[in-house]
């Protein structure tokens, strides 16, 4: 328990260069406080004692305001950066070294029963307010943009973006989610349209001054 302990805190200071001290991880960090105890819920879940897992689990979502079900497989150095609004369902499976940013869903897609929630894999980044949905894979070190909603499954070293959300070839060298740096093809297609319709009223606008023109010097 400690050594996990001492591994989330070094995540900490690994993910966020705002981390000053331990003590401050200790005692300020929703993120820290959510993963900890859902270790231990999820513990109890395995071990399929009743009720008490999901009790340490809404009590975690009332102190911190991150949601993690007690089914939900966690692996190592994982962090939630910030983390309110956070929602992870019971069956999603999350690989070692996973960030996740505030208002991140983790869910499923209606009422079907089974394995209903995403499989991230090792070293994928979620940005904030992204919605993985449903029995997907995410492959590893994905990079999925701001805002955008996964719904298909995403091959490894991939970037998404948008609603839904597309795959990208383009992101940091480094393997950093740059969310100011993110393609965006919505954009990119309303700028080509209007590119085209430029270029067809400059040649509408030309065939009417060669008409104009022809019927001047008859």
């Amino acid at each position: 328990m400690f050594r996990a302990i001492k591994e989330q805190i070094d995540t900490v200071f690994r993910e966020d260069p705002a981390a000053r001290s331990v003590l401050e991880i200790l005692l300020c960090y929703p993120g820290f406080h959510a993963i900890l105890a859902h270790r231990l819920a999820h513990k109890l879940y395995l071990w399929k004692i009743p009720l008490l897992p999901r009790l340490i689990s809404q009590t975690g979502r009332f102190l911190t305001g991150i949601e993690i079900h007690p089914g939900a497989s966690i692996g190592r150095r994982f962090f939630i950066d910030h983390g309110m609004g956070v929602v992870i369902g019971e069956t999603t499976e999350i690989g070692d070294d996973v960030l996740l940013y505030q208002g991140v869903t983790l869910g499923g897609t209606g009422n079907e029963k089974g394995k209903r929630h995403p499989t991230l894999g090792d070293g994928v980044v979620v940005g904030a307010g992204a919605k993985v949905l449903g029995n997907i894979k995410i492959g590893d070190h994905v990079k999925i943009g701001a805002g955008s909603v996964v719904i298909h499954p995403v091959p490894d070293h991939s970037t998404v973006v948008g609603i839904p959300g597309r795959v990208v070839r383009t992101r940091g060298e480094n393997g950093v989610l740059e969310h100011g740096a993110l393609p965006d093809p919505e954009g990119q297609a309303i700028d080509d349209l209007a590119r085209r319709v430029a270029e067809l009223e400059s040649t509408l606008r030309q065939l009417i001054a060669d008409r104009e023109g022809g019927g001047a010097n008859s």
